[in-house]
């Protein structure tokens, strides 16, 4: 119905578990220094579903997500769309009509049934992959590496940034049987200069800072490549709520337990600079893993809340039961937002989107998007 906008530009699609976010990022601040107008379609949101499509930095506007939302209706209600599916179409039609250069576009869930997936991208990359959504892409491992890496498509260059070689040995091989060439499996083992300066804070952004070299340099010119070194505005790239320190607060939207690790891993870098004592306030939805990302959290904080956002579905609230003395529960989400904040040095807010965007939301000049 749309005439299919998303044909109008060139495109770059990024999957993976962790990760992608922050790639994005990285990639899309490298095309805008370059100078082209480039689009960006990210996901979830913090606050507003605008920040989920922008145009250099610019997010689309109430009206204009308002207007495509009336003119799709019938058919998103004839198709019986999910709101991905709907927030996709309105992103590539927006970016087509704000005439971008190229745009930066990331995987929902998954890859090989995506509703993103119907790109055929200059490049497409997976960054890593981690248990996840099991309810929609199974336990297993390897399997959920076969499904990310459905975004691999014929002659088009793919990278991956997976650390585990048995399970990026399974992405490679269906990117091959994709037909996907060349396939560059990137070290994100290898250790920066000691003068890389990253925009995203934390030692686990220099490996999405490295697939996001790598997919740059397999872009066509125009657009690319741009060399053997990261490129300088790397360190300018920024993303809401990843390890995002404001003031006494730290925000991170990590939401499963690898997502966690390195939330603690950033948290052990930063010790010296953390002001203490160091309280956390955390909010999972009941379909992760929570006992295994609470247990990266404690030995590093000095009092840590659990609650309730009220932006997470009644479905997918958790129910915490033996959490042991050493953790508080606060369901009402604006009394635990309030108390955390008594006698803290620091306050770490994490354990999904929802509970970041809601605490950004309550908290004056925090919000993404004004």
């Amino acid at each position: 119905m749309l005439g299919h906008p998303e044909r109008h530009y060139p495109t770059i699609h990024v999957g993976g578990t962790n990760g992608k976010g922050s790639t994005c990022a990285f990639v899309a601040n490298e095309l805008r220094a370059q100078g082209w107008r480039v689009g960006l379609y990210t996901s979830p949101h913090l606050v507003s579903p605008c920040e989920r499509v922008t145009v250099d930095g610019v997010p689309i506007s109430e009206d204009a997500f308002a207007e495509w939302t009336v003119q799709l209706k019938p058919h998103i209600e004839r198709l019986d769309a999910s709101f991905f599916e709907a927030t996709t179409a309105i992103a590539f039609a927006d970016l087509a009509a704000r005439d971008v250069d190229i745009a930066v576009v990331e995987v929902g869930l998954g890859g090989r049934l995506d509703a993103t997936n119907v790109l055929t991208p200059l490049v497409s990359a997976v960054t890593k992959i981690a248990l996840e959504h099991v309810d929609y892409l199974g336990s297993d491992l390897k399997g959920i590496a076969r499904e990310k890496a459905g975004i691999a498509k014929p002659k088009v260059p793919f990278v991956t940034g997976e650390s585990d070689h048995d399970i990026r040995a399974e992405i490679v091989k269906e990117a091959k049987r994709r037909g996907a060439h060349p396939i560059i499996a990137v070290d994100t083992a290898l250790r920066p200069r000691k003068d890389t300066v990253l925009g995203l804070r934390g030692r686990h952004q220099m490996a999405n800072a490295l697939v996001a070299h790598a997919v740059l340099n397999e872009l066509p010119a125009p657009f690319g490549p741009v060399g053997k070194t990261l490129p300088a505005s790397f360190a300018t790239a920024y993303i809401p709520g990843r390890f995002d320190i404001r003031g006494k607060w730290i925000f991170d939207v990590a939401h499963n337990p690898d997502g966690m690790r390195v939330v603690a891993q950033a948290l052990a870098e930063h010790g010296k600079s953390i002001r203490r004592p160091l309280h956390a306030l955390v909010g999972i939805r009941n379909d992760k893993d929570w006992r295994a990302m609470l247990d990266s959290l404690r030995p590093l904080v000095d009092r840590l809340t659990l609650t309730v956002p009220p932006s997470i579905p009644l479905m997918q609230r958790w129910s915490v039961e033996d959490i042991g003395p050493d953790v508080s529960f606060e369901p009402d989400f604006e009394r635990a937002l309030h108390d955390i904040q008594e006698d803290a040095g620091t306050i770490l807010v994490t354990g999904s989107f929802h509970t970041v965007g809601d605490a950004m939301a309550r908290l004056p000049g925090f919000a993404p998007v004004g």
